[in-house]
């Protein structure tokens, strides 16, 4: 089934890419503002020897991880306490439910002007949208948790923390790792943005920025694509984590819904 998925998917690529090539090729389309795929598969390949492009995308990469731990290091205590107790949460869900719906992009301005370290910016916006997904989806953990068990464990002496330890961390911890797969595509599409709209020395989105002032929309689209190949595989190095460390979650929540 897997494989079949796959195949599909992989036909449906190709097939897409030969219909834009033979749109180009006929002249049905403007190689200039629309390079045929071809044209733009030949200059991701030539990127990688690139230098400015290489410097670019280690900045942007370089500020997404950082973005990303900063995010589980502040989101996951956060999440766990909030999911631990009860009243504080109550205190806490109307501010985070106002400042959830923000567009993480709309905080990029905002941020420029409160923040005049340009790679500190760049990682506070980060951190910013990074911090949601796996905030609410440890809070998901967290109530997930059986009750039964937290109740057996209390009732052989067991104290809160160790109840903490030993039911609620380990329960929770497949949702934290979803949380952080989710968080790990935010974050990259919010640091190319932030550097979109701030500029700055180096970086995906500042050499797409000078690639498109010298009309070079083939660099633009190579550069992008190099983007989404970044994404695709920090997704697949998550998900194929997630599966080795919580495999019987997996097998549990597809048993449920089947």
């Amino acid at each position: 089934m897997s494989h079949s998925r796959s195949f599909r998917s992989v036909a449906g690529v190709a097939a897409f890419l030969v219909a834009g090539e033979l749109v180009i090729r006929f002249g049905l389309g403007d190689g200039v503002i629309f390079p045929a795929p071809s044209v733009i598969l030949m200059e991701a390949v030539r990127l990688v020897v690139d230098g400015e492009f290489l410097l670019g995308a280690l900045t942007t990469l370089t500020n997404w991880a950082l973005g990303l731990l900063v995010a589980v290091a502040v989101a996951v205590p956060a999440g766990v306490l909030l999911g631990a107790l009860a009243p504080l949460e109550r205190a806490a869900r109307p501010v985070l439910e106002f400042l959830r719906p923000i567009p993480s992009v709309a905080v990029i301005p905002l941020a420029i002007l409160l923040i005049p370290v340009d790679g500190l910016m760049k990682v506070g916006v980060i951190v910013y949208a990074s911090v949601w997904p796996i905030l609410f989806n440890t809070l998901y953990g967290m109530h997930d948790v059986d009750p039964l068990a937290k109740d057996s464990l209390r009732s052989f002496g067991f104290g809160p923390v160790a109840v903490l330890g030993r039911v609620s961390l380990p329960s929770a911890a497949p949702f934290v790792a979803t949380g952080v797969r989710i968080a790990s595509g935010v974050a990259l599409i919010i640091a190319v943005s932030a550097e979109l709209f701030a500029g700055g020395t180096a970086g995906l989105g500042v050499f797409a920025i000078q690639a498109g002032s010298a009309n070079r929309t083939d660099l633009v689209m190579a550069a992008t694509l190099w983007a989404g190949m970044f994404g695709l595989v920090a997704n697949a190095s998550l998900r194929a984590a997630e599966r080795r460390l919580f495999g019987w979650h997996l097998a549990r929540t597809g048993a449920a819904q089947t």
